[in-house]
């Protein structure tokens, strides 16, 4: 019996973000994507915010092949997936997708709601997946609200030291707007977590 081999890792091309955003860049006419930036449209029950940031090298240059794409419970705490046993909410879906190589800044953004707790142990958050070109994997880690006072305890948090859960938390701006930059390498870098 001949033995399987792993597939060999390969970085993700430079066609990753046009082609799981074609919308975001211009591809319209026979291509659209599972999602985008604004995933807070119609009866959609919570408090609307808006989640922005750019995504920074090593050096401190902004990166601008990136593509961010978040996972969120909706405001009373649910996910949209079947396997979720308090149950769907079907008009929020809470998956959104965004590049930041449209942007004459290079930022990425989401018009979504403010998640509720998932469960007593955790805090409001937004799961966030960051891939680029070069990378061979992707990147997971989490986005925390600065106003949110449920972050004292939160399990996962707790568990990453003190003076660098800073790198996971948004801050309020003008408004219901949260601002959350990315930072791959360096002194300031995010905290990433395994898959």
């Amino acid at each position: 019996m001949t033995k399987l081999r792993q597939t060999p890792s390969q970085t993700v091309g430079p066609y990753f973000a046009y082609g799981l955003s074609p919308e975001q860049y211009g591809y319209q006419r026979n291509l659209s994507s599972i999602a985008g930036g604004q995933m807070a449209e119609g009866d959609v029950e919570g408090e609307r915010i808006r989640v922005e940031g750019r995504v920074f090298d090593g050096n401190g240059a902004p990166i601008s092949d990136a593509l961010i794409e978040i996972w969120q419970a909706d405001s009373l705490g649910r996910y949209a997936h079947p396997a979720d046993p308090r149950g769907s909410n079907n008009t929020f879906k809470g998956f959104g997708r965004c590049g930041t190589g449209t942007d004459p800044q290079h930022r990425f953004w989401f018009d979504t709601i403010r998640p509720g707790k998932v469960s007593d142990d955790q805090a409001p958050h937004l799961n966030v997946i960051v891939t680029m070109r070069g990378m061979l994997l992707h990147a997971f880690t989490r986005i925390y609200f600065s106003d949110e006072p449920a972050n004292a305890t939160d399990s996962v948090l707790l568990l990453v030291p003190a003076e660098r859960r800073g790198t996971l938390i948004a801050t309020r701006q003008s408004g219901n707007v949260y601002r959350f930059d990315i930072h791959m390498q360096g002194d300031r870098e995010t905290v990433f977590f395994d898959a």
